[in-house]
C-alpha cells in the first residue's frame, strides 16, 4: 500500500482511506507522498510561469527522481525520508494516520 501512495493523488487518497488499522510504515509513506505532491503542485505553478523547456524538463526530472526514491524506499520496506522534504512534511502531517 505504501507504494501505491506515490503513484497519483488518487492512489494517495485510496491508501489513506484503506490504512485501517493504522500502519506506521504506510502512514510514513502517506505523509511523504502528500508532501511530494504538494511540493509538485506549488512549485509546478511557479515553474509554469517561466516558459522555458529547460526549466520545465529539469523540474520534471527532479520530481521524478524524488518520487522514484520514495517508491524504492517503500518497496524495500524502509522508512527512509525523501531528501529536501523529509522531516519537514513528517512534522507538518504528523496528525495524519
Amino acid at each position: 500500500m505504501a507504494f501505491v501512495s506515490y503513484l497519483t493523488l488518487l492512489g494517495l487518497l485510496i491508501v489513506y482511506l484503506k490504512n485501517n488499522p493504522k500502519n506506521s510504515f504506510v502512514s510514513f509513506h502517506i505523509r511523504q507522498s502528500l508532501g511530494l505532491w504538494l511540493t509538485f503542485f506549488i512549485l509546478g505553478k511557479t515553474v509554469g510561469n517561466f516558459d522555458s523547456w529547460w526549466i520545465t524538463l529539469s523540474f520534471w526530472a527532479f520530481f521524478m527522481v524524488l518520487i522514484f526514491y520514495g517508491i524504492s524506499s517503500a518497496l524495500t520496506g524502509k522508512t527512509i525520508a525523501v531528501p529536501l522534504v523529509d522531516k519537514f512534511y513528517q512534522n507538518i502531517f504528523k496528525n495524519l494516520h
